[in-house]
């Protein structure tokens, strides 16, 4: 008896009609958005604490930096 060969993939592979090259815009849209929050989140937690020191030195009266710095 001869033995079939079947063109059926195993294992794990995409599911349904498209390929794994091919990305729904729903997915690419969700990386993008995620990868946007990520990088807004680093970018605010570093740059507020300087902004708020440009505003201070940008105002009138001119304060020095220390004035700016010490909590009293």
């Amino acid at each position: 008896m001869a033995s079939r060969i079947s063109l059926k993939s195993k294992g794990k592979g995409p599911k349904g009609p498209k390929g794994s090259d091919e990305k729904s815009t729903a997915q690419c849209l969700k990386e993008w958005s995620t990868w946007t929050m990520k990088k807004a989140k680093v970018v605010t937690h570093y740059g507020f604490i300087p902004l708020i020191i440009i505003i201070g030195m940008n105002s009138e009266p001119k304060p020095q930096l220390y004035q700016l710095l010490s909590p009293v």
